[in-house]
């Protein structure tokens, strides 16, 4: 098998997906007052990422991150995580904001998902889902 490395021949065994640019809250960290949307038909669909995923494990990545924006506003992304861990990799983790994860939770883990991240930083929430 042919394994990714960078410039300076190091294994690359690790995968950070961004599931979408939105996010339920307005922070200056990730969220300017700036902040221009993507179209969402600029934005990859689900199965387009797993397909990507699937070329990296081929490669050798064996680990995948998933982040957004706030990846829990991404309509099916229990779904997705099951499909990461269906794919074969061993470690799939999230980082998220913490807000929605009491309502997916527990699918999150039924689904296979190895480990979260919770980065908060205090803001105001908004409504927004993608």
């Amino acid at each position: 098998m042919v394994q990714l490395t960078d410039s300076f021949d190091r294994k690359m065994d690790y995968l950070r997906i961004s599931v979408t640019d939105r996010c339920n809250f307005r922070c200056q960290y990730c969220m300017p007052e700036d902040i221009q949307f993507q179209d969402k038909s600029h934005i990859l669909t689900l199965e387009e990422m797993l397909t990507f995923a699937e070329a990296c494990l081929q490669l050798g990545v064996t680990k995948v991150r998933v982040t957004g924006g706030e990846p829990l506003v991404r309509r099916g992304i229990v779904w997705f995580v099951e499909q990461l861990k269906e794919l074969g990799f061993h470690d799939v983790t999230m980082t998220t904001n913490g807000f929605l994860l009491e309502d997916n939770l527990e699918g999150l883990v039924e689904a296979g998902l190895d480990r979260i991240n919770i980065s908060w930083t205090p803001c105001s929430p908004r409504s927004s889902r993608s």
